[in-house]
């Protein structure tokens, strides 16, 4: 039986050794140069590691790969024209991570809206607080989300169990979702704006000084897309000005950000270090189940899941 031969990261051997069908031939690989010797004979590579120099360098190498696979969910930084060029099937980890980053979401809102922040630091300062420091609620909000894919719509469930009001809002029309251009228009009504959008050249700074001055006085943001996708000047003017109460930042621009840039500092945002699709012990586990079933379809000659749109660039 001719047999596929297919690169795996060393740490995948203990959820994937014993259940690759018997057509896979596993090339594995346990750093960056071993993946770099293999990355050029493999038909099917998975060659995600903890170095992306490396990982990026192999997908410039892979010149017989007909599919390449990623647990990120974001793919601008992977080399899309030319796995287009080769006619490459990329596949991604797109809803992967949907439930711990909806659920950072939350904490993030949670946190700005009962001034949790202070009470950390009052902690710290051995300091009992009289009065909590915030007063904002979920329930009654309206809240929108841009970009109802699969974290998107996760967080808008989420919202609504807890009582908020949700539209969401995506480029792709669908019945009951605002499309790509009609969100800008009704800014005005929404006490907090999550930001879930992809990071391609249409959604660059898609939130600037015209949208910040838009928004409802005093509301707050969520970014757990890329930071590339605020205006950062813009932000911290419109905080100054308070169009926008509070920024909640999982994701800056540029990452990691500098120790003197001024988002640190300002008092009206919260960073997270892009550390929400990390807060889980799962990913492996769903990303290895998901490339197992891949391979199945892959084998079968049927459509793989959560295949990246190269064109497009999600």
């Amino acid at each position: 039986m001719t047999r596929t031969s297919v690169a795996l990261n060393e740490r995948l051997r203990p959820l994937l050794g014993d259940t690759l069908p018997a057509w896979v031939e596993p090339r594995w690989f346990a750093d960056g140069d071993a993946l770099l010797e293999i990355a050029p004979i493999v038909e099917i590579g998975w060659f995600d590691t903890f170095d992306f120099h490396h990982t990026l360098e192999a997908y410039t190498k892979a010149e017989n790969a007909c599919w390449l696979n990623t647990m990120a969910a974001g793919v601008e930084g992977f080399p899309l024209d030319l796995m287009r060029e080769r006619g490459v099937i990329f596949t991604n980890g797109a809803k992967l991570n949907a439930r711990p980053i909806a659920e950072y979401v939350l904490m993030g809102m949670l946190s700005v809206a009962k001034g949790y922040r202070e009470v950390v630091r009052a902690q710290d300062r051995r300091e009992w607080l009289e009065k909590p420091p915030g007063r904002g609620q979920i329930e009654g909000a309206q809240g929108l989300v841009l970009g109802a894919g699969g974290i998107g719509s996760r967080v808008a469930e989420l919202l609504r169990a807890l009582g908020a009001k949700v539209t969401e809002a995506r480029r792709t029309p669908a019945p009951g979702v605002l499309g790509e251009h009609e969100w800008r228009g009704k800014l005005g009504e929404f006490d907090w704006i999550v930001v879930a959008v992809p990071a391609t050249s249409a959604t660059d700074k898609m939130l600037g000084a015209a949208e910040f001055a838009a928004m409802k006085p005093g509301a707050s943001i969520i970014n757990i897309a890329r930071g590339a996708v605020i205006d950062q000047d813009a932000l911290l003017a419109a905080l100054d000005a308070g169009s926008v109460g509070a920024a909640f930042l999982d994701v800056t621009d540029p990452e990691p950000l500098p120790a003197d840039h001024p988002l640190w500092v300002h008092p009206g945002v919260q960073i997270s270090m892009h550390l929400s699709g990390q807060s889980q012990d799962s990913l492996y586990r769903l990303a290895a189940g998901r490339f197992l079933e891949n391979l199945s379809r892959w084998h079968d000659g049927v459509p793989l899941d959560s295949v990246v749109d190269l064109e497009k660039g999600y």
